[in-house]
């Protein structure tokens, strides 16, 4: 336990489309709905969006015939990446500590800063949110709070607020507990809220006068936890240091439906180089492979292998995960996508050597790794593509270039 600080969470406002309203301004107060791809599913709307009526998860072919005034645009997560980091680096300036939580989420340390930028707490997130819309262009909600569930709650009050910034300080914690509904906590959700209003505990402050005895029984150290953050009691402080993700993914629908075992896996080939990159940005390297397809009539196929030693490079990564497809590949089914998971993640600089292997290959693959990441940060992105070529025909794997490249 941590003796009492100021944190806020800073959530981007509807962040994808956010981002599309920040590349096309044209987009600003119109009803605008991003899917997951031409053949997808609606996967964030902006409020215009959701007073229109538009559900979250609804098939684009539904959506365009139900709702046909809303703008619908593809998802762009390279883009979305890229101004995550731009809104992540104005709060690191702001503050020495911070913890970025997800895309468009992150918990930043308030404490002592009242003196340095001479402003209370409250006026200190407004202070915040202007400076993230001045220079990104990006709107944000502030929750601020002495413990991350407490700003969580507070951050979700702030979105029904004309500043969208809350503070939830000793004198508003407990009338906005009462308000709370107990699934609406961070942590507890809906399957959990229902056993708990089984209980009688239908809000947050109903949680918070239970015995500890009652809750270590039956929700154990976790429910403990969550009831001394909701007192203001922060016991899980901010940490800046990077959480290895629990997996990576990259998928995307075909333009067409496709059957052709050949165009499936250059499509598999530019998912795993995607992964790849961003292992190796995290300098981590994988030890289990899995390969998602999806048809036409949107049945779901998917295997996963694990790895004899841990990887992070593309050609490695590919022949399992071609392995992996060629198993759940039916020949002269129509399929609309294809995608690939990675888990089970070490450190790089944790990584144990193998007996038998060959130590100076992994090198250079280590260095290729590199290169491809350095050229596309340079040129922008799939300026250099691995690929594959058909067994029948007597190349090996390369790498796909534009011809302005080669010459």
């Amino acid at each position: 336990m941590t003796n009492q600080k100021y944190i806020a969470l800073v959530d981007c406002d509807s962040f994808f489309v956010s981002c599309e309203r920040k590349l096309n301004p044209e987009l600003n107060g119109l009803p605008v709905s991003v899917v997951s791809g031409e053949r997808g599913c609606v996967i964030a709307r902006s409020r215009e969006a959701k007073a229109m009526g538009v559900p979250m998860g609804i098939p684009l072919f539904q959506a365009v015939e139900k709702y046909p005034g809303c703008i619908y645009v593809t998802v762009n997560h390279y883009a979305y990446s890229k101004i995550s980091k731009s809104v992540m680096t104005i709060l690191k300036e702001f503050s020495p500590n911070v913890q970025i939580y997800s895309i468009d989420e992150a918990f930043v340390d308030f404490t002592g800063l009242t003196k340095l930028y001479k402003k209370n707490y409250y006026n200190l997130g407004c202070y915040l949110q202007k400076k993230v819309w001045d220079e990104v262009g990006i709107p944000v909600t502030i929750g601020i709070s002495s413990s991350k569930t407490l700003s969580k709650l507070a951050s979700d009050k702030a979105k029904n607020s004309e500043t969208r910034v809350a503070l939830a300080g000793k004198q508003t914690r407990i009338p906005l507990l009462k308000k709370t509904e107990i699934d609406e906590v961070w942590g507890i959700g809906r399957r959990l809220g229902v056993k708990l209003k089984g209980y009688g505990v239908r809000t947050a402050y109903d949680f918070t006068q239970k015995d500890d005895e009652w809750i270590k029984k039956r929700f154990g150290k976790n429910g403990l936890t969550t009831k001394a953050e909701l007192l203001g009691i922060m016991i899980s402080p901010i940490s800046s240091e990077v959480e290895l993700p629990k997996s990576i993914s990259d998928s995307k629908s075909f333009p067409e439906f496709s059957s052709d075992i050949n165009y499936l896996k250059n499509e598999l080939s530019i998912h795993v180089h995607s992964c790849c990159k961003r292992l190796r940005k995290i300098d981590c390297k994988c030890s289990t492979i899995g390969v998602l397809l999806k048809t036409k009539d949107f049945r779901s196929y998917y295997d996963k292998e694990d790895l004899d030693f841990p990887l992070d490079f593309e050609f490695d990564i590919s022949k399992v995960a071609f392995e992996i497809l060629n198993r759940i590949y039916s020949q002269g089914t129509l399929y609309r996508s294809i995608g690939v998971v990675f888990e089970n993640f070490n450190h790089s600089s944790k990584e144990q050597l193998i007996l038998f292997d060959d130590g100076e290959k992994r090198e250079k693959n280590a260095k290729l790794g590199k290169s491809l990441d350095i050229l596309e940060k340079k040129f922008g992105r799939n300026i250099v593509r691995t690929g594959f070529v058909d067994e029948e025909v007597p190349f090996k794997q390369g790498f796909l270039t534009s011809p302005q490249d080669v010459e």
